[in-house]
């Protein structure tokens, strides 16, 4: 049993009580990537399983994308951790080189297809809670993508309801990026890096930019003022949707936006 930061069991645990993420009978499915914020939130759902009052159980399951990709570290770590986990192999990478269209998103079709691998194998096995390993930082960042590129002010939900059935769960929603990092680094668990895997970089021989850039540039924003996330996690729970442009508007608060990327 790995230890985890108190700061971050309690950023979880307040999430967690404002949100209903992990309720009585529930039955999780996490998308366990191999990236360092899907490994700790693996560690985060087994304590919270094993301290909560309420029975509830998770497993975990990673979606290969055809490109050969040895997952023996992964499956040893959760093994090793009582984990409970699963290798499911697809053809995301093959259907990727075969559809995708010129000058179109190729991390948003490549998104769609894992999530789609992730809905069908929840739903088959009755999980109804599918957990995503999205933290703050990855909020922010899809926020200023979407008006920056998309036209559009949306980020993450900490929980949502997709349009077949599954209940969708970010634990992990309002806690930093480097406060994750910190634990595996504490820890010095084996990841996946970000590129690692990416068809992406497979396809085209690079990585997309505009992720990177958006992080750049909040980086640079936050070191000119220290305060910058504490503000927008307030403004995104404050928002004044009476003072924007579009007549549609009201008839649209109940909707919780997704991003591209899972």
């Amino acid at each position: 049993m790995l230890e985890i930061s108190k700061k971050l069991l309690r950023i979880v645990g307040q999430t967690n009580a404002r949100y209903g993420l992990f309720e009585q009978g529930d039955r999780i499915l996490l998308g366990l990537s191999g990236g360092k914020d899907s490994i700790a939130l693996a560690h985060i759902l087994s304590h919270f399983q094993r301290v909560s009052p309420l029975s509830w159980e998770f497993a975990a399951v990673t979606i290969g994308y055809g490109i050969g990709e040895d997952f023996g570290y992964l499956r040893a770590h959760c093994a090793e951790h009582a984990i409970p986990h699963e290798v499911v192999d697809s053809q995301i990478f093959a259907t990727i080189e075969q559809n995708v269209r010129a000058n179109s998103s190729l991390c948003s079709f490549c998104a769609r297809l894992r999530r789609g691998h992730l809905y069908t194998y929840a739903k088959e096995r009755g999980f109804n809670k599918l957990a995503i390993a999205h933290h703050f930082d990855d909020a922010v960042e899809s926020f200023f993508m979407n008006f920056s590129n998309n036209g559009a002010l949306r980020t993450l939900a900490p929980r949502y309801t997709a349009s077949n059935g599954i209940t969708v769960i970010r634990p992990l929603i309002l806690a930093r990026e480097r406060q994750i990092a910190g634990f595996v680094r504490t820890h010095g668990i084996q990841v996946v890096s970000e590129d690692e895997w990416c068809p992406a970089k497979r396809t085209s021989g690079k990585m997309p930019h505009a992720r990177a850039e958006t992080k750049a540039l909040l980086s640079q924003l936050e070191r000119a003022n220290p305060n910058l996330f504490i503000s927008l996690r307030s403004a995104f729970e404050n928002v004044h949707i009476d003072t924007f442009f579009g007549q549609n508007l009201h008839s649209n608060l109940g909707k919780n936006g997704e991003i591209c990327e899972i």
